[in-house]
């Protein structure tokens, strides 16, 4: 009984972590994208 509750607990804290995981990856990314257009913009700004 105990071992199965155990198992329920780890599996949503894995559960969870992954969410957290995959949410940070897509704050990286767009962080990574927003940081390549304002360099593209000020790049065309200081050529011009």
């Amino acid at each position: 009984m105990a071992n199965k509750k155990g198992q329920a607990k780890r599996e949503a804290y894995a559960k969870k972590q992954e969410e957290k995981g995959r949410n940070l990856i897509m704050w990286i990314i767009g962080t990574l994208i927003a940081l390549g257009i304002i360099y593209a913009l000020w790049a065309s700004f200081i050529m011009s």
